[in-house]
């Protein structure tokens, strides 16, 4: 298989079970299998039936990670503790080991399809649910915090720089002119709107879905405070253009505060089609259809 990324370090089944049965033995005897899934961020171990180990896939600094993963743990405590919706709680804490050279967690497993797999788009029940987990979490109490940081979430104009990089990468694969045009027209929309709490990756792999409902919420370690507008990437990436006017109605988003949705979208799904054209086409590929979903609904 090919690595997602440069710095991808190795982990498999047989040294996850090594580090699960000699740091946790009251799982010793639990079968640990791999779960095959669009994650870029984690490699991700069943234990069992009902947890799940994740190892960290990037080359990094040891304790970078720990603190990173105590972060992590934190909000999604915070967000399993508001969410409308099932959502994974963390469980324990692993140490590097058998030539894995990070520190890991594990955490409850929710069965279930992610939405690279029951696709929800043309589910007005799904789009309703999902403008209930939206809301719910916009209502959780920031207690005083702010988006710090780089990420998505905060000035759009600091990703001028990513967004130059991913256009000269897409030429071939997108179309780069007008969603160069459609960068340059949604960057300098003013911030509207106080920070709230948001999930922050609202993506088709971290939403489970069931009958074409919401029941389940993944990846919640990036709770946080950030821009309203964050979290309506969920739109581009999961709905049709029907049950995104639910979802926006459901809100009363204003103008601004969609159209920075759309700008979050589109930074993200930018880069995904071609960094992982090649490693992840799953990814890459959900990633085109929300660049098409944001041409098609601005006439561009």
């Amino acid at each position: 298989m090919t690595s997602m990324h440069d710095d991808q370090l190795h982990v498999d089944v047989d040294v996850a079970t090594r580090l699960i049965r000699e740091q946790f033995p009251q799982w010793a005897a639990l079968e640990v299998r791999a779960v095959a899934t669009a994650a870029t961020v984690n490699a991700i171990f069943r234990i069992g039936d009902e947890l799940a180990a994740r190892f960290p896939l990037r080359a990094a600094e040891a304790s970078d990670v720990r603190r990173s993963l105590e972060r992590e743990a934190a909000a999604a405590r915070e967000f399993a503790a508001a969410s409308p919706f099932a959502a994974p709680q963390p469980v324990a804490s692993g140490e590097p080991g058998h030539g894995y050279p990070l520190p890991w967690s594990i955490q409850t497993w929710l069965p279930g399809r992610d939405a690279t797999d029951d696709d929800p788009a043309g589910s007005a029940a799904f789009a309703t649910d999902l403008a209930h987990l939206i809301r719910t979490l916009r209502a959780v109490d920031t207690g005083g915090r702010r988006f710090a940081g780089a990420g998505r979430g905060g000035r759009l104009t600091d990703h001028d720089d990513w967004m130059a990089l991913c256009f000269d990468n897409s030429d071939g694969l997108v179309d780069v002119p007008r969603l160069r045009t459609l960068w340059r027209d949604l960057r300098t929309l003013p911030e509207v709107d106080d920070d709230v709490m948001c999930h922050g990756d609202l993506t088709p792999p971290n939403v489970l879905v069931d009958g074409g409902r919401l029941v389940g919420v993944l990846d919640t370690g990036g709770f946080a405070a950030a821009d309203p507008a964050l979290d309506l990437v969920s739109v581009w990436h999961l709905l049709d253009r029907d049950q995104r006017a639910i979802v926006r109605q459901a809100l009363d988003c204003s103008d601004v505060q969609w159209r920075r949705g759309m700008a979050w979208a589109l930074q993200q799904a930018m880069g995904l089609v071609w960094y992982y054209e090649q490693s992840n086409p799953v990814m890459s590929n959900w990633g085109r259809r929300t660049l098409d979903r944001l041409l098609d609904a601005t006439g561009g």
